[in-house]
């Protein structure tokens, strides 16, 4: 028989060694892993479209110069990073020999004045002698005979006036065809820009170049007053984008900013590349010319808005399963699995239409082992 007080003690040995028990098993238990969760709210959401590949800024206007006809360069009147006015020369061939053209036309057609003008002169004293002659033989001083004559030189002389005339256009004609061959040989600028590059030097022949056989332009003009992003789309976004809709243009050269445009025209064919994706170029514009000094040529790239809801429900795209799911916390901190509807997305937001209400948490990442629905875990905001 257990006495009384060998009975309690052996109570309180076995309470002991159970709280002893309990404690190791609390202390060496597998803590709740931790994981970082997402609160749902509200937001906009929009539905966008970005570039296959790198897209790169480009001026409105760049034009690759070179003189209509080839010769010898005898002046370079521009240098590469100079900023020129629209008309102003670029550069000039030599043109002694069409000099001279021009010069032996205007002495031509100054000669060709002068003859019209004593022509005319002539013709006109001719006629009042004829008007004179008219009225004596009117009044029978002279003969209807030598009236007759007396118009008739007058008559004559108008037409050698007439003849010079057409022979002062003809000069005045050749005066321009001797201009237009000098103007052959001078290189000006089309439009007011800055002077990329310039191939040649003074003494150097430059020709233009033939059909089909590329060679470098003279001078490479930009007009860096009107700059927009040409980027490649894919193929199968191309028909949800139109000219107008809103865009977001970045740059590698400015990390950090985004500069407001919109889409100013899409390609009318679609691009094929070897090994490469088939893509439809689209042109935006800037909203406004950046305060920044853009070079043409840098990279870019645009997102095109296609739509946007500004007070949505949205969940972080990248807590969407790929079967369309979200593991949810639910009591106690457990995971639950919850399907969902969804509207617009991109890569940072999806919009839910069903299944989920604001203040819910969701997992935002899976790569934890052993997280998955059913399982306690420690939430942690994202950062």
């Amino acid at each position: 028989m257990i006495k009384p007080k060998t009975g309690l003690r052996l109570v309180v040995f076995t309470l002991v060694a159970a709280a002893l028990v309990f404690a190791g098993w609390r202390l060496t238990r597998p803590k709740p892993p931790e994981v970082e969760v997402a609160t749902i709210a509200r937001g906009p959401v929009e539905s966008t479209v970005v570039n296959t590949r790198a897209g790169t800024v480009k001026a409105c206007r760049r034009a690759k110069l070179a003189p209509v006809a080839g010769g010898q360069i005898v002046k370079m009147e521009v240098k590469e990073g100079e900023r020129v006015k629209a008309g102003q020369p670029l550069l000039e061939l030599w043109n002694r020999d069409l000099a001279a053209q021009r010069e032996l036309a205007n002495r031509q057609l100054a000669t060709s004045e002068e003859r019209r003008r004593e022509a005319c002169i002539l013709a006109d004293n001719a006629q009042r002698d004829a008007d004179r002659t008219q009225q004596l033989a009117a009044q029978g001083f002279v003969s209807p005979q030598r009236a007759e004559d007396a118009r008739a030189d007058a008559r004559s002389r108008r037409a050698s006036c007439d003849a010079l005339a057409a022979d002062v256009k003809r000069a005045q004609a050749q005066v321009r065809v001797a201009l237009a061959g000098l103007e052959r040989t001078t290189l000006t600028a089309p439009f007011a820009g800055i002077v990329a590059k310039v191939t040649g030097e003074v003494g150097e022949f430059t020709t233009p170049s033939p059909p089909g056989i590329p060679t470098p332009p003279a001078v490479d003009l930009i007009d860096d007053s009107c700059l927009y992003v040409s980027a490649p789309m894919d193929e199968v976004d191309a028909p949800r984008l139109q000219p107008g809709q809103a865009a977001r243009i970045t740059l590698d050269a400015l990390p950090g900013k985004t500069f407001p445009g919109h889409v100013r025209r899409l390609a009318p064919y679609v691009t094929e590349v070897e090994k490469q994706a088939r893509t439809v170029d689209v042109e935006v514009d800037f909203d406004a010319p950046p305060r920044q000094a853009l070079l043409v040529g840098y990279s870019a790239d645009v997102e095109a808005i296609v739509a946007r809801h500004d007070d949505a429900l949205r969940v972080p795209t990248q807590a969407i399963q790929q079967d369309g799911t979200v593991l949810v916390l639910g009591k106690d901190d457990r995971l639950e699995t919850r399907r969902i509807k969804t509207g617009l997305a991109n890569w940072a937001y999806t919009e839910v239409t069903d299944g989920l209400a604001a203040g819910d948490r969701v997992l935002l990442s899976f790569d934890q082992e052993g997280v998955k629905a059913g399982v306690k875990v420690t939430p942690k905001a994202a950062p």
